[in-house]
């Protein structure tokens, strides 16, 4: 997958890119791009302006810090909601498709990247456990915001580690291009796992990807009648109607 470089990076052995990516893309007829928020379309990777590994995983991040503060900021119910289940899509996504696909490179190719890689499955854990009980809640629940800052909390401690450590050690070890092609694997694999949490399911190979496989058609299911955040914008109903009378 990786071209040629002074040292070598080979790519995830069990991420679910690995398994004829282009085959699954045709039956399901859609862009990988296509996914990134519900109900609308975004740009192809190429044409943005994000390429680096380490660009993408941050996007991520300030995507889940956002809607955090959507739902802390609204006294909204239906709001609240929509952005729950936008912050729950965002983070179970993210939590599986580093462990799908940077982890093993991270784990290979960075002094001490075993334990590392270790520390940040743990920590994947005990987050994967906090959003399971959080998806569970309902804005109004009176554990609804208390449950939300402590996920946060920890989702934040994680972010500083991965981002300051992390993410720039494995981008020093990868060429650019290198770092492109991750990217683009780690974008296509979001398209495939679950989009809830899951915290007993595997988090390591070989068991890993059969897992996610599993749970993830079930959760896209349900995607499809939960509320979503509306990205359009509204329209001016008032002026419309003050514009036609005479």
């Amino acid at each position: 997958m990786f071209r040629r470089a002074a040292r070598p990076i080979s790519p995830p052995k069990f991420g679910i890119v690995s398994l004829r990516p282009k085959t699954v893309l045709q039956v399901l007829g859609r862009n990988f791009a296509d996914y990134h928020f519900p109900g609308e379309r975004t740009p192809a990777l190429e044409h943005s302006q994000i390429w680096k590994l380490s660009q993408a995983i941050q996007h991520d991040h300030h995507r889940i810090e956002e809607s955090y503060h959507k739902m802390v900021n609204s006294n909204d119910s239906d709001q609240q909601q929509r952005y729950q289940n936008l912050f729950i899509w965002e983070l179970a996504r993210l939590a599986i498709a580093k462990e799908l696909v940077v982890y093993p490179v991270l784990e290979r190719n960075i002094p001490g990247g075993r334990e590392r890689v270790e520390k940040d499955r743990a920590s994947h854990q005990l987050i994967k456990e906090q959003l399971k009980q959080f998806q569970k809640l309902k804005p109004g629940d009176k554990e609804f915001i208390p449950s939300l800052a402590s996920l946060f909390k920890g989702f934040q401690i994680h972010v500083e580690g991965d981002e300051e450590q992390n993410l720039s050690k494995l981008e020093e070890a990868l060429t650019l291009t290198e770092s492109k092609e991750l990217c683009q694997s780690f974008e296509k694999t979001k398209y495939f796992v679950p989009s809830r949490s899951h915290p007993m399911a595997p988090n390591k190979p070989p068991f890993d990807n059969a897992a996610a496989f599993l749970a993830a058609p079930i959760d896209k299911l349900r995607d499809l009648f939960r509320k979503w955040p509306d990205s359009r914008p509204q329209k001016k109903t008032d002026d419309h109607e003050e514009s036609k009378k005479p």
